[in-house]
C-alpha cells in the first residue's frame, strides 16, 4: 500500500488495534506499520494473529505484536492493555475495530444472535475504551481513539438490527467522550466507511445470490468500492499529530452512498435523455 503520509510518521506511536488480524483492521495495521508506528493487534484467534504479525513484521521491519483478547471481557482487556505497555513502555492510540455483523430480518433472530453482534460492537468498544481511558487520565497522558462505525449508525438499517444499534451506541460513545475527554489532552473520532470489501465480511453481508438481486455498485455514485489503502491512509492521518485538532468528528468515507441513497430523486439519473428530452417539453407546454 502506499502511504499519504511521509515515512514514520507514526513512530511515535504504539496503536492498538482490535480485530486487527483479519480484513480492514489488517490493512489498517500494515499501514500503521508502514508509518513506523509500533502495533498490537488482537482479537480472539491466536494462530490468525500470529500470522498477521509475521507477515506484515517481516514487510514492515517493524515489531507486530499478536495478543489474543475477546473484547467482551473486561478483565481481557485489561490485561491486553498491560501487555502492551510492558513490551512498549507506553500505549499512545486505540483503534475500536473489532465487530460482527449479519444480515437478516429481525424476527427471525434470537436474543443470543443479538447479544453476539452487541456485546462485540458496543461492549467491546467501551470495555476498551475505558479501561484505556483509565490508564491515560491516571498517567496524564495525551492519547488518540478511533471507532470504526458505519453509514446506518445515522439513521438505523433493516435487516442489521444489531448492528444498527450497537454501532449508534458507539456513535454517541464517541461523541460524549470527545467532549468530556479533551480536558485530559484525549481525541475520540470515528470513521464511517461504505463497501470496503473483504473476504469474510462481503461474502456474509452480499453472498453471491443476493448480488444478483441487489447490485450494491448501484448504490455507489462511483460506482466502484472502496480500497483498503483508501481507509487505511485515512485512519492514519486520524491518529497522527496532523489531525490534532480533530475532536468528536465522524469522517464519512463511503464515495458518496449514503448522500446518494438519501436524496429522493438522485435515482433518476437512470432516466434516458429521450425521457428527458419528452419530459422537457412536457413541462414548457
Amino acid at each position: 500500500m502506499n502511504s499519504m503520509l511521509r515515512e514514520n510518521s507514526l513512530s511515535e506511536k504504539v496503536i492498538v488495534v482490535t480485530g486487527g488480524g483479519t480484513g480492514l483492521g489488517r490493512s489498517m495495521s500494515e499501514m500503521f506499520s508502514l508509518l513506523g508506528a509500533s502495533v498490537v493487534i488482537t482479537s480472539r484467534k491466536k494462530e490468525v494473529l500470529e500470522k498477521t504479525a509475521a507477515e506484515i513484521s517481516s514487510l514492515t521491519k517493524n515489531k507486530v505484536l499478536p495478543v489474543v483478547c475477546d473484547v467482551r471481557s473486561y478483565d481481557e482487556v485489561e490485561k491486553m492493555l498491560q501487555r502492551t505497555i510492558s513490551e512498549f513502555g507506553k500505549v499512545t492510540s486505540l483503534l475500536n475495530n473489532a465487530a460482527g455483523n449479519f444480515v437478516m430480518p429481525t424476527e427471525r433472530l434470537s436474543a443470543k444472535a443479538f447479544d453476539t453482534v452487541v456485546d462485540i460492537v458496543l461492549k467491546g468498544t467501551y470495555n476498551c475504551s475505558l479501561a484505556f481511558g483509565k490508564h491515560w487520565i491516571e498517567n496524564k497522558q495525551a492519547a488518540n481513539m478511533l471507532n470504526i462505525i458505519t453509514t446506518y449508525a445515522f439513521t438505523g438499517s433493516g435487516f442489521v438490527a444489531p448492528s444498527a444499534a450497537a454501532k449508534g451506541g458507539v456513535l454517541a460513545l464517541t461523541r460524549s467522550l470527545a467532549a468530556e475527554w479533551a480536558k485530559y489532552n484525549i481525541r475520540t473520532n470515528a470513521i464511517a466507511p461504505g463497501p470496503f470489501p473483504t473476504e469474510g465480511a462481503w461474502s456474509r453481508l452480499f453472498p453471491e445470490p443476493l448480488q444478483k438481486i441487489i447490485d450494491p455498485l448501484q448504490r455507489i455514485p462511483f460506482k466502484r468500492v472502496g480500497t483498503h489503502e483508501e481507509l487505511a491512509n485515512l485512519a492514519s492521518y486520524l491518529l497522527s499529530d496532523f489531525s490534532s485538532y480533530i475532536n468528536g468528528e465522524v469522517v464519512v468515507i463511503d464515495g458518496g452512498e449514503w448522500l446518494y441513497n438519501a436524496g429522493q430523486f438522485n435515482s433518476f439519473e437512470k432516466i434516458p435523455n429521450e425521457a428527458w428530452d419528452i419530459w422537457e417539453q412536457m413541462r414548457k407546454k
